[in-house]
């Protein structure tokens, strides 16, 4: 899909000095073990990003046990805020297992998301996050939490899906496994990094300098991070412009760009399934299209 199209799609300018943040959480959880399962209520973090002119924010859900649910109520807080939000689906490699593509489905056809998030917290991805993501051409966010050794083995397998390993590989300040990420980063053309949460800052420096600026996205980790401090890191790097405007917006828009409207293909461990397994497919999604040969197997 034409870049163009997808700036029009989500009713974007036609310029890459747009800001967009492409990390915040939204909605509630159902846990109560820390903010992160408990409540992302965008009220607070809505107006410092206006205050820092981030006009685009990619939300999707805070930790929950049933992100069918959770990324439904998503769905309608990107509704509420159009076009201020953009969407993407949470997904739990195991207690989803063989039902991914049906909420990437769901997510990408009736809630116009365009990416899907996955946490290590909860589990390792798994082949048919990576193949569902491959289907709709739509970029994977997966928080290794300091698991970078995995990286090499995702881009090898799946060089057509792009992965943003978000916080420089480490939420936790983990800088061995930052150190560990720039070189995947450099090595592989469908890894990328997002800045959220980074703070040491020279690890930051060294691996923009050694990746390239065109392999990070601005990203803040909100509600919880204040997006103002956050795009500060960005502008202390003291990139060119162009350069500048791409880790601002740009580089995440072309990541999006060539988002499908129709899977190419079922997930491997669908499309070698039964006619009942493709007919529960077309009963859970609503879509008959799905279950009458439009794929290329």
């Amino acid at each position: 899909m034409p870049l163009v199209v997808v700036l029009n799609f989500f009713n974007v300018k036609a310029n890459f000095t747009m800001i967009i943040d492409c990390h915040c959480h939204a909605g509630k959880g159902d846990g109560l073990t820390g903010p992160w399962d408990t409540d992302a209520s965008l009220g607070h973090y809505l107006r410092w990003a206006s205050e820092y002119n981030i006009e685009r924010s990619v939300v999707f859900p805070a930790f929950h046990s049933n992100y069918t649910e959770a990324n439904r109520e998503v769905a309608g807080i990107v509704k509420a805020h159009s076009p201020r939000l953009l969407g993407f689906a949470f997904v739990h490699a195991e207690r989803d297992r063989g039902h991914i593509f049906s909420m990437i489905n769901t997510a990408v056809l009736e809630y116009g998301f365009c990416g899907i998030k996955v946490h290590r917290h909860d589990a390792r991805i798994s082949r048919e996050i990576c193949e569902t993501a491959r289907a709709f051409n739509i970029p994977v966010l997966y928080d290794v939490v300091g698991e970078v050794s995995a990286v090499d083995l995702l881009a090898n397998e799946y060089p057509d899906v792009k992965f943003i390993i978000p916080h420089l590989g480490s939420f936790g300040d983990d800088w061995r496994a930052q150190i560990a990420l720039i070189d995947p980063l450099v090595r592989y053309p469908n890894v990328f990094s997002d800045t959220s949460g980074v703070r040491r800052f020279d690890i930051l420096q060294k691996a923009v300098k050694r990746a390239g600026p065109a392999k990070f996205l601005f990203g803040s980790d909100g509600p919880w991070l204040h997006p103002g401090v956050e795009l500060e890191k960005i502008y202390a790097l003291h990139l060119p412009e162009s350069a500048q405007n791409g880790v601002l917006g740009g580089n995440f828009l072309r990541l999006i760009a060539g988002r499908r409207s129709r899977p190419m293909s079922l997930p491997t461990t669908l499309s070698n399934g039964s006619l009942s397994q493709k007919n529960a497919i077309q009963a859970e999604t609503g879509d008959p299209w799905l279950a009458e040969g439009a794929f290329q197997f």
